[in-house]
């Protein structure tokens, strides 16, 4: 394949996919946390989890996979996920540490059992187009050895914070390829939380009992909305200062339903509705009067199957930290081959995130979703 062919084709609408990819990112957050994370504290990297799959449907023709990833990215092509590829590295995954903004890497990489032959054309797209790293190894006789060397890689990629993500007997002799990506945020609040301000307070739990957390408080003027049974709080990283307005900003959300026991309804609704996301962004500040959200750490594995992929071997694991300076995020991913409402001048609204939420880490100039949690006890460090 050559890497540009797909640019060209004026029949993919590459914004519209994007915001499609988002849609999926908040059903797959429904289906996951009223399953296996029900009720209890979740976390996940819809940008990782996409790019491994991108990876592995632009792999050989042969792979049985590649049907049922276009089927679960709603794309109609390997073009159509390639586009968005080259859409959203550049803006979304470029670092901007170097000029105060958020530190961001995305690692590719793909091994093939050495073998296999190897299509010069497509390794040229893994390297060249993917910036992958492209390694032949010895899955046959090494199978053991390879799934140590990957953890490796992916904990490397994760500044330490994505350990043991392939389990004992998830690579053998008979597999041909993986395709891997490892993710890493790490951004500085805009505007950070004062830490002489933060106390232990009751976070309601949905048993209806209590457990006291460390709550982050500011008597700044927030980004937040008021919605029709639920508020959204968005808090912007710095940015850098680098000046280019095409390099993308990142802030984090926080979706907070009315009733303590409202977030199941609230991530239905979000699920059902396309582009819910583009029209529920707080976009003035508002003064505040109460203001708390909890410190938190939380770090969560799922598999193909509880994404709802029958025959694709995926592992990936995410773990997300927030303090007053900021927060810290990474995930990794392998793949085993065998129209918005009209914002009302401020008023001062509330925001105590006491009970359970759901929250985001979200790129904001094309809308690219990071990370997605939902937090039901901040308390829980067993996640």
């Amino acid at each position: 394949m050559n890497p540009s062919s797909f640019r060209s084709k004026s029949s993919i609408d590459v914004d519209e996919a994007i915001k499609n990819q988002n849609d999926i990112a908040l059903v797959v957050s429904k289906d996951l946390f009223s399953t296996k994370a029900k009720h209890s504290n979740s976390v996940f990297s819809p940008a990782s989890i996409n790019t491994a799959l991108t990876l592995a449907a632009s792999g050989p023709g042969d792979y049985s996979g590649s049907e049922e990833i276009l089927s679960f990215l709603r794309a109609s092509s390997t073009d159509e996920l390639n586009a968005i590829f080259s859409k959203i590295v550049p803006i979304v995954f470029a670092d901007r540490s170097a000029n105060g903004g958020p530190k961001i890497s995305s690692i590719n990489g793909v091994w093939v059992e050495k073998t296999l032959p190897v299509d010069l054309s497509l390794k040229d797209l893994f390297e060249n187009f993917f910036k992958a790293v492209f390694d032949r190894v010895d899955f046959l006789y090494k199978a053991e050895q390879v799934r140590r060397e990957l953890n490796e890689w992916a904990e490397a990629h994760t500044n330490g914070l994505i350990k043991d993500l392939l389990p004992e007997g998830s690579i053998t002799d008979q597999t041909s390829y993986v395709y891997g990506n490892a993710l890493y945020f790490k951004g500085q609040w805009e505007v950070p939380f004062d830490k002489s301000y933060t106390k232990d307070k009751e976070f309601h739990l949905l048993s209806g009992t209590s457990v006291s957390v460390p709550f982050m408080r500011s008597y700044k003027d927030q980004y937040i909305k008021a919605y029709d049974g639920f508020k959204v709080l968005r808090i912007p990283y710095r940015q850098g200062c680098d000046g280019d307005v095409d390099s993308g900003s990142f802030s984090m959300y926080f979706y907070l339903p009315d009733k303590n026991d409202g977030l199941d309804g609230l991530v239905k609704a979000m699920a059902s509705d396309s582009g819910f996301l583009d029209c529920h962004v707080p976009s003035r500040k508002v003064a505040v009067n109460e203001f708390r959200i909890p410190k938190f750490k939380i770090v969560d594995e799922v598999d193909g199957k509880d994404l709802g992929l029958c025959s694709t071997l995926l592992y990936h694991k995410a773990c997300v930290e927030i303090d007053e300076e900021g927060a810290e995020a990474a995930a990794a991913t392998f793949v085993v081959s065998l129209g918005c409402a009209y914002m009302k001048p401020p008023e001062e609204i509330d925001f105590v995130a006491d009970h359970p939420f759901l929250f985001l880490i979200r790129e904001d100039t094309i809308g690219t979703v990071l990370f997605v949690g939902q937090i039901m006890d901040p308390s829980d460090k067993s996640s």
